[in-house]
């Protein structure tokens, strides 16, 4: 008889994170051979040729343990963002940094204020400290900066905006979010997750770098996940205040990161021509989509990031199975928070266009 050893009591609501299905094991459960996988949002071109250059020359250094802090990343990082490099700390993928975030400040019943719907990973990593997720609805898939503000308590210790968000893909009008970042008391933390960042392509898009020099309590989130490409080897960055990054530090693996993501990291950002063509394809292709969906009479959510958001009259579940059954993956809005949805990433045109096609031949 086996006796359950019972574990920390913050745990006992908490889920663990549900992932887009992965192509393999929609292969071994479907007996398929063909697979489209558009439910991660990960970049359907790959990732940058001097990427690849570089994760085959640092495979001769496997044997030694990586640089903890990655200097040669961070200070390249700092000279293409026109900041310090020790405003620069490099992370698991961007998510690990919320994690230690959350690990340094977060003390029981201490609240955290972020939009719902959002990134689950907010929520889940507050209560794994023994925080207090704060919950504000968004209005028409935007943050409602104005009651996130109203909702400040002298518990308040971070607040969470997701610029564009996930999953809405919507962005934060330009004049509102700066008068948000300067009238949130600087004692409270604002992080500001842009993960899509790069795909963003609005005059009403905020650049969020020049407020570190007067708000010490920014911190700016991204990724090399998303356009760069770099999804599975985990590796991201937080741009913030020196005294932060002191307090991430001390709770931060020794070695968070490994060489080969390091190397490629670092290698990508010399392929800036990659990065314009994703961006490119990806609003030339999002808005092929968006135009099929039209023709559909089908509502979505303006995205500004390389997914949509689709309004249904039935449940995303529902269209989820017939599309996997075609073997085409994407996300049923039911575990994103909105039943009636389904979030599809923007993938090649020929993929996009099997998408509509299977999807046409769902709803009739």
């Amino acid at each position: 008889m086996t006796t359950k050893i019972i574990a920390r009591k913050n745990l006992e609501n908490i889920s663990a994170y549900v992932a887009g299905k992965p192509i393999e094991e929609v292969q071994r459960e479907l007996g398929l051979e063909r697979i489209i996988k558009l439910a991660s949002n990960e970049n359907p071109y790959g990732y940058s040729p001097l990427a690849k250059e570089a994760m085959l020359s640092e495979m001769e250094q496997t044997h030694f343990y990586p640089e903890g802090m990655a200097p040669a990343l961070a200070a390249k990082l700092a000279e293409k963002l026109q900041v310090e490099k020790d405003h620069i700390i490099i992370g698991n993928g961007s998510d690990e940094i919320i994690r230690l975030l959350t690990k340094s400040y977060i003390e029981p019943n201490d609240e955290v204020i972020m939009p719902d719907v959002t990134f689950p990973r907010y929520e889940t990593n507050t209560l794994i400290e023994g925080g207090t997720p704060v919950l504000v609805p968004l209005i028409d898939g935007i943050h409602d900066l104005q009651s996130m503000y109203n909702a400040i308590t002298e518990k308040t210790k971070m607040i969470v905006i997701c610029n564009p968000n996930n999953p809405t893909g919507t962005i934060v009008e330009k004049a509102k979010l700066t008068d948000f970042i300067n009238k949130v008391p600087k004692h409270i933390l604002l992080i500001m997750d842009e993960a899509y960042y790069e795909y963003v392509n609005d005059n009403e898009y905020l650049e969020t770098i020049p407020f570190l020099n007067t708000n010490s309590n920014l911190v700016i989130l991204r990724t090399f996940s998303k356009i760069y490409g770099l999804a599975s080897l985990r590796i991201g960055y937080g741009i913030m205040h020196p005294s932060i990054i002191e307090e991430l530090v001390k709770v931060k693996d020794a070695f968070n990161t490994n060489r080969l993501a390091q190397a490629a990291a670092l290698a990508s950002l010399d392929d800036d021509a990659f990065v314009d063509y994703c961006a490119t394809e990806n609003e030339k292709c999002r808005k092929y989509i968006e135009n099929e969906l039209t023709k559909m009479e089908l509502e979505f959510y303006p995205s500004h990031a390389n997914f949509l958001m689709i309004k249904l009259n039935q449940h995303g579940k529902e269209i989820f199975e017939g599309l996997l059954k075609q073997g085409i993956i994407i996300r049923s809005g039911h575990l994103l928070g909105y039943d009636q949805t389904i979030r599809v990433s923007i993938g090649s045109q020929p993929e996009n266009e099997e998408f509509i096609k299977a999807l046409q031949k769902l709803i009739g």
